[in-house]
């Protein structure tokens, strides 16, 4: 009985030592319907996007629209869990080039000031996103 209140007290103080997480960011996306519109508007720029559209052709966009929602979410702070493949996985033999990557960084920041998100904001959802670069391109 020690034992199991010695551990209980453990884990509460670890709990409470923990800080709370950042949600500001998740919060000025919109939530979870903000950053639903955000990946929707990015994936129809994608759509109509010469120079990126080719790579989701044999793609199913439903299950990708919501591992982007998923993901995003996460990156932003918010109460989600990604339960998608890793970036590796996802983009393994697509030898995507740093221009693919930028073009689809352009459709998001426009799909993102669609829907109004302040750019200081953007910045802030791209530099998270910015570090899984290297987990994309030439894979």
């Amino acid at each position: 009985m020690r034992l199991l209140l010695s551990l209980m007290l453990v884990l509460l103080a670890a709990c409470a030592q923990q800080p709370p997480r950042d949600d500001s960011l998740y919060r000025e996306l919109g939530e979870r319907e903000g950053i639903t519109r955000i990946v929707e508007g990015m994936l129809l720029n994608i759509a109509k996007d010469p120079r990126i559209v080719e790579h989701f052709a044999n793609v199913d966009i439903e299950r990708l629209r919501d591992k982007l929602v998923e993901q995003f979410c996460v990156q932003a702070g918010g109460p989600c869990t990604y339960t998608g493949d890793t970036m590796e996985e996802s983009h393994k033999g697509q030898n995507l080039t740093r221009s693919d990557f930028n073009a689809l960084v352009e459709n998001l920041q426009d799909a993102m000031a669609t829907e109004g998100v302040p750019l200081r904001a953007q910045n802030r959802l791209l530099a998270r996103l910015a570090a899984m670069r290297g987990q994309v391109i030439e894979r």
